[in-house]
């Protein structure tokens, strides 16, 4: 296992500080500010935490303040409801004594019943899509050199965007995209891990599908972009370190905000969670 798998799993591994608290890191990498899916994992690890043989089957998140990647985080869990079928819980997030982040989760004991799910979009399947290397050899020169810089970065999670020149300098405006994530290498068998990590890589190139409606990238430092609030439902058990697509579409940006709808399928077409993200999206003007 590399020493980026390892210091995921330790990432999504809370240290327990009291009964309903818990505490978390982020990666000494250099980052301004702490990772959205970073956040949203740690607090479902943490509800998760407080909760026995039921998964959880949604969550709705706010981003209240950045987090500094400084420091480590603590999360507070509220035992909101302990019912037999669904179980109820808020965490909250603090750093420098305020709160950062709010989550609320639901978990419910799992089911038989109706069932019905939109079928995967017919895209390129990921082993003929080239990987981020292939991807900056090829096209490296194009690129804007923030959006180089972001490709060259080894990571935890290997991306293969299908619509890849919407990457590239003066790309025709599209409202949609469909990328392929997993992470780099095997994680254990362990579905509260799997879980989590989708949730990590749930906040990864949303915001950029609102953008692209209006033919600008999160590289573009005009802007002033960042997430507001996130939600997932988990619909199926998902496994991180196999192929998952994220099909994406932003219905709606105003008011100096942009909505984007995602939905992750496994490479076997089942759909594992559906997304949903309002961000901020706000022109400097200076």
């Amino acid at each position: 296992m590399s020493a980026e798998i390892i210091d995921l799993c330790t990432l999504l591994d809370l240290e327990r500080i009291e009964h309903n608290i818990f505490r978390g890191r982020s990666p000494q990498i250099g980052w301004q500010r702490v990772y959205g899916g970073l956040v949203i994992a740690q607090a479902l690890v943490a509800c998760s935490r407080t909760v026995e043989d039921r998964p959880p089957h949604s969550l709705h998140a706010y981003f209240i303040l950045p987090g500094d990647p400084s420091l480590p985080i603590v999360y507070e869990v509220d035992r909101l409801r302990d019912g037999k079928s669904f179980t109820t819980r808020c965490c909250k997030a603090i750093q420098h004594g305020e709160a950062i982040f709010s989550l609320s989760a639901s978990f419910q004991v799992e089911e038989v019943g109706l069932e019905h799910a939109l079928p995967m979009p017919d895209v390129p399947r990921p082993e003929t899509l080239p990987s981020e290397a292939e991807l900056i050899a090829q096209f490296g020169d194009l690129l804007p050199d923030a959006a180089r810089r972001w490709f060259e970065r080894h990571k935890q999670i290997e991306i293969r965007p299908v619509e890849f020149a919407r990457y590239l300098k003066d790309a025709p405006p599209a409202p949609r995209q469909h990328v392929w994530l997993r992470a780099t290498e095997r994680l254990p068998d362990d579905a509260a891990i799997h879980r989590a990590a989708l949730a990590y890589l749930s906040d990864m190139t949303l915001l950029d599908t609102a953008l692209a409606a209006h033919g600008r990238s999160l590289f573009q430092p005009a802007l002033q972009v960042a997430s507001l609030d996130h939600a997932i439902w988990f619909h199926r058990q998902p496994r991180a370190d196999e192929w998952l697509l994220y099909a994406q579409d932003s219905p709606n940006t105003v008011g100096s905000r942009g909505l984007t709808r995602g939905l992750l399928y496994a490479e076997d077409g089942r759909l594992v969670a559906s997304v949903a993200q309002e961000g901020l999206m706000r022109l400097r003007t200076r």
